[in-house]
């Protein structure tokens, strides 16, 4: 690959993924470099969402790039030709980073999530998808071990989500499950209006957090069935994620007057912790957690990149991504929202 192209991708991770970043120097040099094109292509895509206020018209050209990636001629910018590379050198399923762009896709429409399934589904597509592609850029595609890549996802968005209360809510977002909300008597209108650290809003962030130690503590079984040489790298990111929750934790679970964040000393720390977990499953083999059921959000990543998928299971999908596509360009061209015109009379 381009010495020039993953020098960008690594400066574009440096700057836009810390935590990746920190992780990524565990990983073998071929590794590594996929994965920072896959990191970068990620991050470009969650950037050039997140960072524009004209949010479906930038999903719709993300999904054009995505497209003259896997045609073979990427735009001329060093994320999408490093990423084309890989995505043709590993055989990467376009499902996966279609999962991605559609979890992009449900930013720009303002989705929200009833339910905690509903914000694993979510997580599915905005983390676990890339979990499922790092896999096959390591050459796995057992699907026990893409079913806990896929658990690890699952628990870093979430320490995100947990982290990111009091800004998502500065910015209009809840992410937090409605129905956790209905529980706590908190209504939505009021506290995006007045964002406070309640002791009930407390207690929501201690939720989404053990739901997530719950997966990262799963995930962990995973590892054993990667790479040797690999799985110090994927210690280290499930560490530094989870220790992103640990330092909400010390805050009260307080994470709309602070925004958590780990010191570097703390992720070098982390990184000798699991060069020491990485070597233990040498010596202690497999776990029986890795033969797990995949969580029913991120079957389909499994399936997909186990290359186990049906015909109908992918024809059912692509219709769905044609139908949030075809939402997208609605709300870019401005025309109406059909279901809320009145018939004529």
């Amino acid at each position: 690959m381009p010495h020039r192209d993953i020098a960008e991708c690594r400066e574009a991770i440096r700057h836009g993924s810390r935590s990746f970043h920190a992780a990524s120097h565990l990983l073998p040099k071929d590794v590594r470099e996929a994965a920072l094109a896959l990191y970068a292509f990620c991050r470009l895509a969650d950037d050039a969402v997140d960072l524009r206020d004209d949010k479906a018209a930038a999903v719709l050209r993300l999904r054009d790039r995505l497209d003259h990636i896997y045609d073979g001629t990427p735009i001329d910018a060093a994320a999408d030709r490093a990423f084309s590379r890989v995505v043709h050198q590993y055989e990467m399923p376009k499902a996966l980073p279609d999962a991605l762009i559609e979890g992009l896709a449900w930013d720009a429409t303002e989705r929200e999530y009833e339910t905690l399934s509903d914000l694993r589904a979510y997580s599915a597509r905005v983390a676990s998808a890339v979990g499922a592609m790092m896999c096959v850029i390591m050459k796995v595609r057992n699907g026990d071990a893409l079913a806990r890549a896929c658990d690890m996802g699952v628990a870093m968005q979430l320490t995100n989500i947990a982290r990111d209360v009091g800004e998502d809510a500065r910015m209009g977002r809840v992410y937090l499950p409605l129905d956790w909300l209905a529980e706590e008597g908190i209504d939505k209108a009021a506290f995006l209006a007045d964002p406070v650290a309640t002791p009930a809003i407390r207690r929501l962030v201690a939720r989404l957090l053990r739901e997530a130690e719950r997966l990262y503590l799963r995930s962990e079984a995973g590892i054993a069935a990667l790479p040797v040489r690999c799985r110090p790298a994927i210690y280290a990111c499930r560490h530094i994620y989870a220790a992103i929750g640990a330092e909400v934790a010390r805050a009260g679970y307080d994470s709309i007057s602070t925004r958590a964040h780990t010191s570097t000393g703390r992720k070098l720390a982390l990184l000798a912790q699991s060069g020491v977990n990485a070597g233990a499953t040498v010596l202690l083999g497999r776990q029986a957690t890795l033969y797990a059921n995949p969580l029913p959000e991120v079957a389909f990543l499994v399936e997909a990149a186990a290359r186990r998928a049906d015909r109908q299971t992918v024809a059912d999908r692509v219709d769905r991504m044609m139908d949030l596509f075809a939402e997208l360009e609605r709300r870019d061209r401005g025309y109406p929202d059909p279901r809320e015109q009145t018939p004529a009379e």
